[in-house]
């Protein structure tokens, strides 16, 4: 295995930043710890969380999945594929939230939409 990549329960874990022209391809989900730059590409069967930055290509559900959903820190994507939905940002963008986001399917539009957080009133504690 690559130095930096580490497999657990069918996920794959790259703790590194991602850069231009590398590629990662997995069967199940895929968790960086790190940003994933413009020019680098994630494609996951399963989820795609990303502790950092998300300015590249990104593909969850990639075996055709809609349940799959992309998560980031920030969540900047040149493309993002969900199953075989396929979006891009508008040309004139707004200012990123500076807040977690998740990106997921729903009713064969890709919807994004703020991480809830302890402020919201619905994460679980354990």
């Amino acid at each position: 295995m690559e130095r930096g990549r580490s497999r657990t329960d069918g996920a794959l874990y790259v703790r590194r930043t991602l850069r231009a022209g590398q590629r990662i391809a997995h069967d199940g989900d895929v968790i960086v710890l790190g940003d994933v730059h413009a020019g680098a590409e994630i494609r996951a069967a399963g989820d795609v969380l990303v502790f950092g930055h998300l300015r590249g290509v990104v593909h969850a559900g990639a075996l055709g999945s809609e349940q799959a959903m992309v998560c980031a820190w920030r969540l900047e994507p040149v493309q993002l594929r969900i199953g075989h939905v396929i979006a891009r940002p508008p040309d004139a963008r707004e200012e990123a939230p500076g807040v977690p986001e998740i990106a997921r399917l729903e009713d064969g539009q890709v919807v994004i939409e703020r991480a809830l957080g302890p402020e919201d009133g619905r994460m679980a504690r354990g």
